[in-house]
């Protein structure tokens, strides 16, 4: 039997590559595996051998400590994959098709599924509903940050490739299609981007940038993109987007200098719960000064779109609130305005397909906004620091060489 390789948490800061157990189509017990879930039977799952599996913000949460995962936890939700064994029960998905693996785990059966609520499906995670590959707190399922990982319910999950050898030729955008790319384009379809949009995005890490580029696809006049990285600015820039950069002061000043007043019709908060603040205080973390901001500078009538996450304990919170995820916000502001919230996990089957055929089709060059950079497995540990030093890239970890180095 093949051996197995993945990245695993060890501490807060550090991350290793080590060698794990070849996945089985049952849910073995392990770090952060709900006792409920061990044993689980999987005869409607696959076994994918991992093509291309990338290092996500949300990872880096974790790996910064601010959640409770356990040593030993295997990451990565951001899965493509090529099908090499097959369940019992899986009818539709056959040996050697190249799939995409929303992030999202979901039964398909649930009334939630059913519904299209797969970020909340019922049936897959005994703590809460909603779960995903990879992550504390959602069931315990392996990550595949990985060689090989198993995917349940594939006949439901997966999203197939309909031409291989195109899907190769465009493997770096594909990649993207298991969480940033519908997480962002989920946050300009609830923030009410439409054509002539005029949308500010807050943060310009991987998924804002994902977001950027949605709100562009869903056709915006301006996309403005905050944050205080230059580099990650400067690629905001790169494929038409105006910049505001929060060190400078507050998002309301500078907003009227590129579309004349101080509003614009949709928000997005790409940052999540470690925001910053602006002007002096870019430097320090105000959890809730993201929503606050685009509440004041959101029309009135207008919507949120909140990809950014949030979580219900935060070990390094700046206070007691803010550690379990307490945060001060001016509710009566978006209450004043008529504004409307959208949180929670994307539902990545809802737009997945449709992004594809997008990609295929050459109407997004989502790979090029984001800056994918492909790394091997074992300079994952090295894309982690990167990143959590504002690295303007979105690594690609290609773990069997079937991608390409850059």
């Amino acid at each position: 039997m093949s051996g197995n390789r993945a990245v695993t948490y060890i501490e807060p800061g550090k991350v290793e590559v080590h060698d794990i157990a070849y996945p089985k189509l049952e849910l073995q017990d392990g770090p952060g595996v709900n006792p409920a879930n061990v044993g689980r039977k999987c005869n409607h799952g696959v076994i994918l051998k991992v093509v291309a599996t990338n290092i996500c913000g949300s990872d880096q949460h974790m790996v910064r400590g601010r959640t409770t995962a356990p040593p030993g936890l295997v990451l990565g939700h951001e899965i493509l994959g090529e099908v090499i064994e097959t369940g019992s029960d899986v009818e539709f998905i056959k040996l050697g098709d190249l799939c995409s693996v929303p992030f999202n785990i979901a039964c398909g059966r649930c009334r939630n599924c059913k519904e299209g609520k797969t970020g909340i499906c019922l049936n897959v995670n005994p703590d809460r509903p909603g779960s995903a590959y990879g992550y504390v707190d959602m069931g315990g399922w392996v990550g595949g940050q990985a060689e090989y990982v198993m995917a349940p319910y594939a006949d439901f999950n997966l999203l197939r490739f309909p031409d291989r050898e195109l899907a190769m030729e465009k493997i770096r955008d594909l990649t993207m299609l298991s969480d940033i790319f519908p997480t962002g384009f989920h946050g300009a379809v609830t923030a009410g981007v439409k054509p002539g949009s005029t949308v500010y995005v807050a943060g310009a890490g991987p998924v804002g940038l994902a977001a950027a580029a949605s709100a562009q696809l869903l056709g915006a006049a301006v996309v403005i993109v905050a944050d205080l990285i230059p580099e990650r600015l400067a690629q905001a820039r790169s494929f038409g987007c105006e910049t505001i950069d929060i060190s400078r002061g507050d998002p309301r000043d500078q907003i009227p200098e590129i579309i004349g007043v101080p509003e614009v019709d949709c928000g997005i908060d790409a940052v999540g719960f470690e925001a910053r603040g602006h002007g002096g205080g870019a430097t320090k973390e105000a959890p809730a000064t993201v929503l606050n901001s685009l509440m004041q500078v959101t029309a009135a009538g207008g919507a949120l779109g909140i990809p950014g996450l949030y979580v219900t304990a935060d070990p390094g919170g700046v206070d007691q609130a803010a550690q379990s995820g307490s945060l001060s916000l001016s509710l009566g502001t978006g209450w004043a305005k008529s504004l409307s919230f959208t949180t929670g996990q994307c539902p990545v089957m809802r737009y997945n397909h449709g992004l594809m055929m997008a990609i295929l089709n050459d109407r997004v060059q989502i790979a090029k906004a984001v800056a994918a950079t492909v790394i091997t497995l074992d300079e994952a540990p090295g894309g982690y620091s990167d990143f959590d030093k504002g690295a303007a890239r979105k690594f690609v970890i290609d773990p069997h060489g079937l991608v390409g180095a850059d």
